[in-house]
């Protein structure tokens, strides 16, 4: 296998076990990302990678591994929020024969498989405070213990730990160890939305659309019409590639000629809802509820119009926090908006919130 680092940049293709290549962009913003990552590589030190659903972490996580000098070595990947709490632990460190009810056999734990590799703790914020602790033991001494015993088992791990949240609130919390967050960012790398990076919308699409068609054994290369290139560049693509990618594959599927004119991107539209309710987009219906409130006698004739746009957007939060009961993260999805974004509007506008 050649080393990932003969790739130039524009034309990179982060291949997964699985054959995928989806890492593949040639806006400013993602060449600059891209770079950012090929420098921290060969460092051996751990790297947390903070970004959107949809945004591609772990493709991030591969090219990190294959373009540093453990690239040889196991990649092994843990997606800590689909386990339960009590079985997390085992799966980081394994566990001895009858350790708990159901352990009829020794188990050889993550840490053990990605020895001398690397090692991708995927949503590493849903991990409990009791495992964070001995990863903060791992990290630091490089030794752990399988559960149920007592012998310290030495491995060589560079971790690259993933999340979409903040975790740097949920330390603030309580919820996260500093002491863990501090040794795991030596680099914090933020992966770019797709609505930052436009410039590959287009690209994307038509590579999409080409594996799809192939995977159909379709003979022809689909095209996408102005038209359908219009709606997807003005679309604000919250589930990101992940979303992008799903759209243009289902356009594929359904289209009856090699030229694509229409772009679904809600499968769960239902067409026996009356009309009027039909022609509302997505993001009318979550922002139908906090905007009825908003009564337009507030809005002043004498405020500029940086003032009104300021109000509008305070009163937009202050409603959406009444109807979520305060909850953030509800009142991001009663916008339309990931955590992050609410969180970012909230640390701007949180001054002028009076309830």
């Amino acid at each position: 296998m050649a080393n990932s680092n003969q790739i130039p940049h524009s034309e990179y293709l982060a291949k997964s076990p699985r054959g995928t290549t989806e890492a593949l962009g040639q806006s400013e913003v993602f060449l600059a990302f891209q770079e950012n990552l090929s420098k921290v590589a060969p460092i051996n030190r751990p790297v947390l990678l903070i970004g959107e659903r949809g945004t591609g972490k772990e493709l991030a996580a591969l090219r990190l591994h294959y373009l540093s000098k453990r690239w040889q070595n196991p990649f092994v990947t843990l997606n800590c929020s689909a386990l339960s709490p009590s079985l997390i632990e085992s799966e980081l460190f394994g566990h001895e024969r009858g350790a708990f009810t159901g352990a009829a056999q020794q188990r050889t734990g993550r840490f053990e498989m990605a020895d001398q590799g690397s090692f991708l703790l995927d949503e590493i914020g849903n991990i409990p405070l009791e495992a964070q602790e001995k990863i903060l033991r791992v990290v630091e001494y490089g030794t752990f213990e399988r559960v149920g015993s007592s012998k310290p088992i030495e491995t060589d791990v560079r971790i690259i730990a993933a999340t979409n949240i903040d975790l740097s609130e949920k330390a603030e919390k309580g919820f996260f160890m500093k002491d863990l967050l501090d040794r795991l960012s030596f680099e914090v790398l933020y992966l770019p939305p797709l609505r930052a990076r436009k410039e590959d919308i287009v690209l994307l699409a038509n590579h999409f659309a080409a594996r799809m068609a192939f995977e159909m054994g379709k003979e022809d290369i689909p095209r996408l019409s102005r038209k359908a290139l219009d709606s997807l560049l003005s679309y604000p693509w919250p589930g990101n590639i992940r979303e992008l990618k799903n759209v243009v594959e289902r356009a594929v599927y359904r289209a009856q000629s090699v030229e694509i004119n229409t772009i679904v991107f809600n499968p769960f539209s239902d067409p026996y809802l009356p009309s009027e309710q039909k022609e509302k987009t997505e993001g009318e219906k979550i922002l139908s509820a906090p905007l009825s409130r908003i009564s337009p006698e507030d809005d002043k004739p004498e405020k500029t119009f940086d003032e009104t746009v300021w109000d509008f957007k305070v009163k937009l939060l202050e409603s959406a926090l009444e109807e979520a009961k305060f909850n953030q993260k509800t009142a991001s999805q009663i916008l339309g908006l990931t955590y992050h974004q609410f969180r970012a509007l909230y640390r701007k506008y949180h001054k002028g919130i009076t309830i």
